[in-house]
């Protein structure tokens, strides 16, 4: 029961964020902004920081695939970024030591790095035609706010699940 623990709480978070975007008002934060949330990114790269690099890039290819099997029509973005982000964020603890702080402000800097490896992607296949200042003020920071506040909400009951998965991989 304990190894279908981190995929259900992955698909959680996986319906969480679509259930954020269907039910949450889109003036709630402002008029015109484009809040887009990244619950189950963050959950990825605290795997990654908390658990193991090899654990959280596999579950980052796999969600980053069916993310974009299910909201992007291109297959590709989601599934090359989250692996890619994920492991440059534990190339980055390789540097750094691990702690909460660290842990935070890596992944917020993930997110930020998807959001942006995003823009660039669907400006590159000319999907969005919205310049990089206009980009950065609509859709970038609300997203960013958004998800720092959820990242400082969640770093500590997550990281408690993730040693807790630990042990039991160590037990097993």
């Amino acid at each position: 029961m304990k190894r279908f623990l981190l995929p259900l709480l992955f698909l959680l978070l996986f319906i969480l964020e679509s259930l954020y975007v269907q039910y949450v008002p889109e003036d709630l934060f402002g008029q015109s902004k484009i809040i887009a949330p990244h619950f189950l990114f963050a959950a990825l790269l605290f795997l990654t920081i908390f658990v193991s690099k090899k654990q959280g890039i596999i579950y980052a290819a796999i969600f980053g695939l069916l993310y974009d099997i299910v909201y992007i029509e291109i297959i590709g973005i989601y599934l090359f970024l989250f692996p890619f982000v994920a492991y440059l964020a534990s190339k980055i603890l390789n540097i750094l030591q691990n702690n909460f702080i660290v842990a935070i402000l890596i992944t917020i800097v993930g997110i930020a790095l998807l959001e942006v490896g995003v823009y660039e992607m669907d400006h590159l296949i000319h999907v969005t035609d919205i310049d990089f200042k206009s980009y950065i003020n609509l859709r970038f920071y609300p997203t960013l706010i958004l998800n720092a506040l959820f990242v400082l909400i969640t770093v500590y009951p997550l990281k408690r699940l993730f040693e807790k998965h630990m042990d039991a991989m160590r037990a097993d």
